[in-house]
Parts: C-alpha cells; sequence; structure tokens
C-alpha cells in the first residue's frame, strides 16, 4: 500500500499553518484580503506556500472567490482542496469558509505526519458526509489527490456509485485484509477480485460497524487507529434566536406572576393564561 506520490511534509507544514491563521484573521473580523495581502511574509520562503498565496491575493481582487485561485493552481492544490473551497464560496451552500479552512488545516497537518492512504481517503469521505458536501463531486475530486495510487483512485469511484446503496462499513470491510484472511480460511483457494486496500484492523473495526450508523465507524477508526478527526461546526451563536428565547422565557415569567397575583386575590381562572409555551402545538382534551 505505498502511496501514489508522498506529500512534501515542509509544504504540508506551511499549509496548515496558512490555513489556520487564515481561518483565525477571519474569524476575528480581517477582511480577507487584507489578510492574504501580508501572509505570505510569515510563511516559509523555502516552499511555494508563499507563492500560492500571493496569487490567491490576486485572484480574489479579480474574481472575489477563494476557489478560483484554487482551481488555477492544480499542479499545487489538491483537487480535493480547490472541492472544500469551492463548496465554501457557493452561495446557496451552509457551508462556511471558516469550517472549509479547519477541514483543509487537518488534513495538511495528517499529511504533515505520517498518513496512509485508507487515513486520508476515510477523512476526506467523513467532511463529504457530515457537510453534506455531494457525493459525486467530492468523490471525484478525492480520487484526483495525487497521494493515492491507482487502487485508491478506482476505490473512490467504486465509493461514489455505489454510497447510497451499499454501507459505507461494507465498503471498508470487503476491502480489507481481515475479510481475505477470512475467506482464505474457509477456502484455502480463495483469490479475492480485488486487491484488499484495507488493513486488517480496519476490516475488524468495519464488521463490527456493520449495519450501524457511519458516523460510529469514523469515531471507531479515530479511537483506535489515531485516523484524523473531521472538525464539527459550532452551533451558531445566533442574536436574533437568543432573543427569542429570552422573549419566551419573560412571558413565561410574566404569566406566573398573574398567576400568583389572582391566587393571592382569590380570582385564579386557568383558562385566561393559555398554554404554557412548551405546549402550545398539542390539542386541547375535553
Amino acid at each position: 500500500m505505498t502511496p501514489g506520490i508522498f506529500p512534501d511534509r515542509d509544504e504540508c507544514i506551511e499549509q496548515a499553518y496558512f490555513f489556520r491563521i487564515f481561518r483565525e484573521r477571519i474569524g476575528a473580523n480581517i477582511p480577507a484580503q487584507e489578510t492574504l495581502a501580508r501572509l505570505h511574509e510569515e510563511l516559509l520562503s523555502s516552499t511555494k506556500m508563499p507563492f500560492a498565496v500571493q496569487f490567491l491575493s490576486l485572484e480574489l481582487k479579480h474574481s472575489g472567490r477563494l476557489s478560483d485561485g484554487f482551481a488555477k493552481l492544480p499542479h499545487y492544490f489538491t483537487p480535493f482542496q480547490t472541492f472544500v473551497m469551492r463548496q465554501a464560496d457557493s452561495e446557496t451552500s451552509k457551508f462556511t469558509t471558516l469550517v472549509g479552512l479547519q477541514i483543509l488545516e487537518r488534513e495538511a497537518a495528517y499529511k504533515a505526519e505520517q498518513p496512509s492512504q485508507s487515513g486520508l481517503f476515510v477523512y476526506q469521505f467523513e467532511a463529504i458526509c457530515r457537510n453534506r458536501l455531494g457525493y459525486d463531486y467530492g468523490l471525484d475530486a478525492v480520487g484526483g489527490d495525487p497521494f493515492y495510487d491507482g487502487n485508491w483512485k478506482d476505490y473512490a469511484e467504486l465509493v461514489r456509485r455505489q454510497v447510497g446503496i451499499i454501507d459505507f462499513a461494507d465498503l471498508v470491510y470487503l476491502r480489507s485484509e481481515y475479510y481475505v484472511a477470512e475467506q482464505l480460511r474457509r477456502n484455502p483457494h480463495y483469490i479475492p477480485a480485488l486487491p484488499p486496500i484495507f488493513a486488517e484492523r480496519e476490516g475488524k473495526i468495519a464488521k463490527a460497524s456493520l449495519g450501524r450508523d457511519p458516523l460510529f465507524l469514523f469515531a471507531a477508526l479515530q479511537r483506535q487507529l489515531n485516523y484524523p478527526e473531521v472538525p464539527r461546526p459550532r452551533p451558531r451563536e445566533d442574536i436574533a434566536s437568543k432573543f427569542d428565547q429570552y422573549e419566551i422565557k419573560f412571558r413565561e415569567m410574566e404569566s406566573r406572576i398573574k398567576m400568583l397575583e389572582s391566587e393571592v386575590r382569590g380570582t385564579f381562572d386557568p383558562t385566561q393564561f393559555g398554554k404554557p409555551e412548551i405546549l402550545k402545538d398539542l390539542p386541547d382534551v375535553d
């Protein structure tokens, strides 16, 4: 299971740093253009990352979309990185640039260590699942990563065609060394139709996860094999929704005070207060 092209560690480290700092400064309400105009100065000049950032800055000025810059540097940014940023740039998607940058940050950090093709594939697939980015274009982009060899590129296409029809746990288990070992115990002459690409431990975990929510499989692989964890979007701090919640609580408190006052005066009539907010959608009971 030798990778197609092993990622350059220095480049991956600088990419992870870029994605993190860019995300943090956008989150601090610093304009993206202002950040990109200076961020290249912080990056290691022996890598290609400073030049990539300068190009992204120019492209953002020209088109207003960061993903266009990624797409025009296919020799540097992978198809999956471009896909993630394109989804973040989409006006019809709830997927945010901050989440997209965090996904790419963790992916680059994983590639900078001792990545496996199985670990990277599961991470990218989970990122697509959790954020509902679309299997067709997403898995097509995954298969375009030069880190994968031919078997993994074919597997990405297989998953793209079969996802939703066959559970992902089955797709892992059936392509694992663990499954092959089980078949050989039953039939010493067994020859798999396709070569196994997941190791024995991945196959054992996948078999134990058959019929369950695929998120449980992802979590088990992270716990047991230190697979990278996909960032989960935090709930939005929506001021309007909080105000609505406070208003509901205020009305309920006001109603309770009126009830207490009525009880003191001896004029309590429960029908005048209506139903509590939490029971408002339930039908009346005679």
